[in-house]
């Protein structure tokens, strides 16, 4: 406990957290007092548990898997009326940065260690690419119903409006006009849609303009999923999914997305992604990727987000993303960071998997809830007090593909808006009726 103790004694300095270790002994953090409203939990003091004897050692000895493991086996108890996104909340707004700094390895040999292991896990080869598309999309759909809104958007809302007052749904839909719009599409036009989830841009996409739009994914129950939404509203004619790679795509697309794609494709294969979909786009097209990324330069992704979440995963700085297409003849005509909106998606996200504790657990166990719930609860800790936002990047070929100015998005954003809209209601973990 000693290591642990002195580190709690350096990191809180706002709130108060109580820890009593498995011997029962306590320890308290913090000040207490007034509790400051940037945290974004609930008021403390929050007090957890040391279940045992190996907890306050495992967390301190691997700084990046020790907190996450303890949790998810029981080892760290959070004590009611707190949970773990409380504790993670409180604990990083008084590290700032703490996944960007205080957890990462200390010495230069483990941190360059570290950064070698991520960059191999980050070599997704056909056979490792579907592998790791598996783990993380190919979960039952049960589960995903319970914390997505209704079309599945499985990446960033966008809270154009104040988003404690807005619901998940609403934010989605306006997510997907905001993207729709930088796309500047015409009836008729062929869409390649990468790493399309489970359907519900394509979809947006052929409702909204009338195009034809080939949706590819590597988890096959998305993309049995996305046919039979397609087959139910009668448009497999026009909307397609296929169980591809997308370097295995040919063929000529007049538009070209990837929304919550470039985090999975890995650094060492950028090169081929920027080459591939130039070859795929018309001389006059335009593409559009929205991707979590890193505000500041490139690092690596998290041990334990790795192994138990996203395996071959990896967000980008906006560098990256600039520097490789560059080479192969993209030219990025706007670029959108878009800062605590996914805090707020990952906050509904976890409101609707506590509600549903049950159903979850039933469909797996404990443990893979409580790993879901750090998982939730520690990716918005890194959106709203870390350096993590999403990019938006648009892509053209020709300079002249699009208008001069950004009004065309705003106008045109309006106008899908309008014509998409939805309840404005936000979900309530305590009514469970506003999430069926």
């Amino acid at each position: 406990m000693y290591l642990l103790d002195k580190f709690l004694g350096k990191a809180i300095k706002k709130g108060q957290l109580i820890v009593t270790n498995y011997d029962g002994k306590e320890y308290t953090y913090g000040p207490g007092g007034e509790y400051p409203p940037e945290v974004g939990g609930r008021p403390g003091p929050i007090r957890i548990k040391l279940t045992s004897k190996k907890a306050a050692n495992h967390i301190v000895r691997y700084p990046q898997m020790g907190a996450g493991e303890a949790f998810m086996w029981g080892w760290l108890v959070v004590e009611e009326p707190h949970d773990i996104r409380d504790m993670i909340l409180l604990v990083t707004m008084n590290a700032k940065r703490m996944g960007e700094a205080s957890l990462k390895p200390k010495s230069k040999l483990r941190k360059g260690l570290q950064r070698t292991i991520a960059k191999f896990d980050g070599i997704n080869l056909r056979g490792s690419a579907r592998k790791n598309a598996e783990h993380t999309y190919n979960l039952t759909r049960e589960l995903y119903e319970r914390f997505l809104d209704e079309d599945r958007q499985y990446t960033m809302a966008y809270y154009r409006e104040d988003p404690f007052n807005t619901s998940l749904e609403k934010a989605q839909m306006d997510k997907k006009a905001h993207l729709a719009a930088k796309m500047h599409l015409k009836p008729g036009m062929k869409v390649l849609d990468i790493g399309c989830g489970w359907g519900g841009f394509a979809l947006y996409l052929n409702k909204m303009y009338d195009v034809e739009v080939t949706g590819v994914a590597l988890a096959p129950d998305q993309i049995a999923f996305s046919n039979e939404r397609a087959a139910e509203l009668g448009v497999s004619d026009k909307v397609k999914f296929e169980l591809m790679d997308y370097r295995d795509v040919t063929g000529t697309f007049d538009r070209i997305s990837s929304v919550g794609l470039l985090e999975h494709v890995g650094t060492i294969h950028y090169p081929q992604f920027f080459e591939h979909t130039n070859r795929l786009l018309a001389p006059d097209g335009v593409m559009i990727s929205h991707c979590c990324g890193r505000s500041g330069p490139p690092g690596f992704t998290d041990a334990w987000t790795r192994k138990y979440i996203f395996p071959g995963g990896y967000i980008p700085a906006l560098s990256e993303l600039v520097t490789q297409s560059e080479k192969f003849g993209w030219q990025v005509t706007d670029v959108e960071a878009m800062r605590f909106h996914y805090s707020h998606t990952l906050e509904e996200w976890y409101n609707r998997t506590v509600m549903h504790r049950e159903e979850i657990t039933e469909m797996y166990d404990e443990t893979f809830y409580r790993m879901w719930l750090f998982y939730l609860a520690g990716a918005e800790q890194s959106f709203r007090n870390g350096t993590m936002v999403n990019w938006q990047l648009q892509y053209v070929k020709n300079r002249d593909a699009i208008p001069m100015t950004r009004e065309y998005i705003h106008e045109e954003s309006a106008r899908l808006r309008e014509k998409g809209e939805v309840p404005s209601w936000r979900f309530d973990p305590g009514l469970k009726e506003a999430a069926e």
